[in-house]
């Protein structure tokens, strides 16, 4: 009898290839180190802090201004902890190496699951890129250079972004977003939604299409730059999906480079991605025409 239930794993393996808490023991001093640089930037670094972006009592994100004045690149970052956990307020840290090399750095907070549902966690993180696109010329940053990334569950957001129809939804230009760097992202939730992380998520196989990036093609032709990277020490399927939104992002004409980071695992990838000196960090200052 076949026990396999998604591209011959077992439900075990699905759930350990997702399991990224549990390959990484030290996840919880990650966590205290980056709530802790977090707070150093917040104190050292010219910051304008939950602002809102909507209605919503979560829908508030962090402005980090560019520390040689604007206007400025923008990258916009979303959050990882599988839609379920996590806070913008973690990653602050981030900030720094942008806005000291002349860009301005903006973290969101959205709704998580259960209490808010995937369409309506999409949703307010549309609304998030466009009151930037309006409104961060008031804080120092170029709206015709904006840039949106995000980590693990923050990549599957990016790739949403990158599939919206900004001029039909929004009345913005239809290629207000001038590029995307996904990181450890998630852009297929068919197996997420098979896996136990899918608990607290409660997709159907409708919610799992409808929110997988690699069914949204980019509204633009041809789709802006892409740089999609995932740790050398994460399980397979983080490569594969990674791989698998690069194809169809190629298909649909647009430049999707895919980095392979040695030695870094789900979460230490975020310290490659913040390093101006390592090989990822270098391609994401190139991005924002910043290197």
């Amino acid at each position: 009898m076949d026990d396999t239930v998604y591209r011959g794993y077992t439900q075990a393996e699905l759930d350990a290839q997702y399991n990224a808490r549990s390959a990484v023991p030290a996840f919880g001093a990650f966590v205290q180190r980056w709530i802790s640089d977090s707070e150093d930037a917040v104190e050292t670094l010219p910051c304008t802090l939950d602002v809102a972006y909507g209605d919503g009592p979560v829908e508030i994100l962090d402005i980090f201004h560019p520390l040689g004045g604007g206007p400025a690149p923008v990258l916009m970052f979303f959050h990882g902890g599988y839609w379920r956990a996590g806070d913008k307020s973690w990653f602050r840290y981030l900030a720094r190496p942008f806005v000291e090399r002349g860009a301005a750095f903006v973290a969101v907070k959205y709704g998580l699951c259960p209490d808010h549902k995937m369409d309506e966690l999409v949703a307010q993180c549309r609304r998030a890129v466009a009151w930037v696109f309006r409104n961060i010329e008031d804080h120092g940053g170029d709206s015709a250079r904006l840039f949106v990334s995000g980590h693990s569950a923050g990549g599957h957001i990016t790739g949403m972004m990158l599939g919206t129809d900004w001029a039909g939804e929004f009345g913005l230009p239809a290629d207000a977003i001038k590029g995307a760097v996904g990181i450890s992202g998630l852009y297929d939730l068919e197996p997420i939604r098979l896996s136990q992380v899918n608990g607290p998520l409660q997709l159907s196989a409708e919610d799992a299409k409808r929110n997988s990036p690699v069914h949204h093609k980019p509204r633009v032709a041809p789709p802006p730059p892409v740089l999609l990277a995932f740790g050398g020490l994460e399980s397979a399927e983080y490569g594969r999906q990674t791989g698998a939104y690069a194809d169809m992002l190629r298909r649909a004409g647009g430049t999707a480079e895919t980095l392979a980071v040695a030695g870094h695992h789900h979460f230490s990838i975020l310290d490659a991605f913040g390093n101006p000196r390592h090989r990822f960090g270098q391609a994401v200052l190139e991005l924002l025409g910043l290197a």
